[in-house]
């Protein structure tokens, strides 16, 4: 992407009449505002210049030949530099004509009588937009790994870096470790960096899922089995436990373990030898237990369904994992990774989210957590129709979980602008990891009018 922060200020102003030209000029105040009267100059600062947000006189004198002069600026402009934002400015009685622009590429379009105040809210609003294409196809380039911790988690939330501290703090301790939370939040990511960071990286990692297997062969999973041992058995299998040897076990879901089984489980640990289905010899294991479930097993113990003696074992480390309604500035995060992550195999024109999608990603409430939101972002990737992501690709349309920010109607200009710069605000400061000076810089403005805007919102720093 050859745009940078500058370019992403510049405004050209393509307009005929002298006397709009001087209003305009300075009527835009935080942004470089270029003059061009016709297509040519129109062209010529284009291609240097590169401004992020053009607005259009589609007035402009006619070509001797009859071709409506603003027309062929728009579909030079667009041909030269698609993401450009056009803004069309039509006369009175022109709505038709603004309509075609419209449906011919421009961005949005203003009648005349230009009144500043109204034009300038539309000609920011543009600007957000482009600002937020332009800050995604960034991210798509580097990559989330400025968000990365243990390896593969992404994450900007403090809630979530702390989880990951205390898993690295606890990796090279010969510990069980138990991860509570709910389903989606990504307990089988985080116990696989677990093993990445410790000392028993070079050995197996081994994943089962205890309530996904019938009860009758969980044993067999989780011990193995000897030739001829029951009907089927053919052959000597080595169990999940066993595969794990001078590595990581991870049992998901280990409360659906039942309890005779449980009673076996206990004395591995307790030994650190097992017995194969079937066998009568003990097989010495060094093996790592971590484990993971989304049952209350406090519950569960007070009912009798689950050892006590097995928890305490179990649970000598436990990391309480928070749903992705608790980590704020993370679902629009793993939204970009997911879309980047799927959009080149299966929708290659989708490039981004458009500000209103980001606010619903930020808004939302994401029961299933982070397995929702991979879902819901790669078939709004499928369905999508432009380069941007729409909330109603997301199917988040008019949906909202946040206090005072759902249901505004964003055809009207005060509300539209409202939400452009909550979004902008929340990306900003989660980039600069909630450094005031660091963020007004990235959105272009000062601190005094980053900390109005925030009083303003009601947004926390």
């Amino acid at each position: 992407m050859s745009e940078n922060a500058a370019d992403v200020r510049k405004l050209l102003v393509v307009e005929d009449d002298p006397g709009l030209q001087a209003q305009l000029k300075w009527a835009y105040d935080g942004y470089e505002v270029l003059i061009a009267g016709d297509h040519d100059g129109a062209m010529g600062i284009l291609r240097v210049e590169e401004p992020a947000v053009v607005t259009l006189d589609l007035g402009l004198p006619p070509d001797p030949d009859g071709t409506r002069e603003g027309f062929r600026v728009l579909k030079a402009i667009l041909e030269a530099k698609p993401d450009t934002k056009v803004i069309v400015v039509s006369g009175h009685g022109e709505r038709t004509s603004a309509l075609a622009a419209i449906a011919n590429g421009a961005w949005d379009f203003y009648q005349k009588p230009i009144d500043i105040e109204e034009l300038g809210l539309i000609v920011r609003r543009a600007f957000h937009v482009r600002e937020l294409e332009v800050e995604n196809a960034r991210l798509a380039e580097q990559g989330a790994s400025d968000n990365r911790v243990l390896g593969a988690m992404i994450t900007g939330a403090p809630e979530m870096l702390k989880v990951a501290r205390t898993i690295e703090r606890v990796a090279n301790l010969d510990v069980s470790v138990m991860l509570l939370g709910a389903s989606g939040t990504g307990k089988e990511l985080l116990a696989r960096g677990l093993h990445e960071a410790s000392g028993r990286r070079d050995g197996a990692f081994v994943a089962i899922n205890c309530a996904a297997i019938p009860e009758n062969l969980l044993e067999s999973e989780l011990f193995g089995h000897e030739k001829g041992a029951f009907t089927g058995a053919v052959k000597t299998t080595e169990g999940k436990i066993e595969l794990a040897h001078g590595g990581t076990l991870f049992l998901d879901e280990v409360g659906d373990i039942p309890l005779p089984l449980q009673v076996k489980l206990l004395r591995f640990l307790q030994e650190r030898t097992i017995e194969r289905i079937g066998g009568r010899k003990a097989i010495a294991v060094d093996t790592r237990i971590v484990c993971a479930t989304h049952r209350n097993l406090d519950a569960m113990i007070a009912e009798q369904s689950f050892r006590d003696d097995l928890y305490y074992r179990l649970a000598e480390m436990v990391v309480k994992i928070p749903s992705l309604a608790e980590r704020p500035g993370d679902a629009v995060l793993l939204a970009r990774h997911f879309l980047h992550q799927y959009a080149p195999a299966m929708n290659p024109a989708v490039r981004g989210f458009a500000p209103d999608a980001l606010q619903a990603i930020d808004e939302g409430g994401w029961q299933g957590n982070v397995r929702e939101l991979e879902n819901r972002v790669k078939r709004a990737v499928i369905m999508a129709d432009g380069k941007l992501v729409t909330p109603g690709d997301l199917d988040l349309a008019g949906r909202s979980d946040g206090e005072g920010e759902g249901g505004e109607d964003y055809l009207n200009l005060r509300s539209a602008r409202e939400a452009a710069d909550r979004v902008a605000i929340r990306r900003a400061m989660t980039q600069s990891d909630g450094n005031i000076s660091l963020a007004a810089k990235l959105l272009g403005i000062s601190r005094p009018t980053l900390y109005d805007l925030l009083k303003q919102y009601r947004m926390h720093a």
